[in-house]
């Protein structure tokens, strides 16, 4: 069998700007929204001719920061504690033998000017300029099987973190609320889902986290003799750009 050379055919715009802040799945974060910008020559209003009628679409993409040959046959998922294994097609690990991944994503609208092709799409779960290798159109009556078995991964996961915000932390997102209404509410989403590694999971730990949203550094830690609760401390915008 000959190797298979494939060629992006779009990247994503999201707000995430590294991979320890990104949701484990889409429709986790509402905020956390993107979009998809065709890439040449593939970027041609012709290309996506008709795909304003579907509501959702597939986004095929490359784990691009992630070594390669870096694949085990067994993985740890975090839905599992981080302690225990399952076979690698078990799991949505990012680790694969080859770095490609799945994402569904609802699809808002369609915007073609000034020689771009933009998708602008709902709550993803993708790193900020991800290569999209295909997009597809979602087909509920071949796509969806409501009542099949998701093994470990039946539910929806439930948020693992209470957050609380510091005044600091209050009074800098009042300011980027007057460009970013809901911008507390995504900090807030993201760490509910506690973004840590599974096995610093239910521990206290005096480790200060920095995860960048947009353009935004956000510090965050648990709070003092608690296991569950995580406190926004201040959040710093790394841009030029002034509030």
């Amino acid at each position: 069998m000959q190797d298979l050379t494939l060629h992006p055919v779009a990247i994503i715009h999201t707000p995430y700007q590294e991979k320890f802040s990104v949701p484990r799945q889409p429709d986790l974060v509402q905020d956390g929204m993107g979009i998809v910008e065709l890439l040449p020559p593939y970027n041609q209003a012709e290309a996506v001719r008709g795909l304003e009628q579907f509501s959702h679409l597939w986004l095929i993409f490359q784990f691009n920061q992630i070594p390669t040959g870096k694949w085990q046959p067994t993985v740890r998922p975090p839905r599992l504690g981080g302690n225990q294994r399952v076979g690698v097609f078990a799991s949505r690990a990012t680790h694969r033998p080859n770095p490609i991944g799945l994402s569904k994503v609802k699809l808002h609208k369609i915007e073609c000017t000034q020689g771009k092709v933009l998708l602008h799409v709902g709550a993803v779960d993708l790193v900020n300029g991800t290569p999209i290798l295909d997009i597809k159109p979602y087909i509920t009556y071949a796509d969806s099987v409501p009542h099949a078995d998701c093994g470990f991964a039946q539910e929806k996961p439930h948020d693992l973190l209470k957050v609380e915000f510091s005044l600091e932390a209050q009074s800098a997102v009042k300011k980027i609320g007057k460009k970013q209404p809901h911008f507390q509410r995504f900090i807030q989403e993201v760490i509910q889902q506690d973004p840590r590694p599974a096995y610093q999971r239910g521990k206290f730990s005096e480790r200060i986290y920095g995860m960048s949203l947009y353009q935004y550094n956000i510090r965050w830690r648990i709070k003092q003799n608690t296991q569950d609760i995580a406190e926004v401390l201040d959040i710093c915008n790394t841009s030029q750009e002034k509030e």
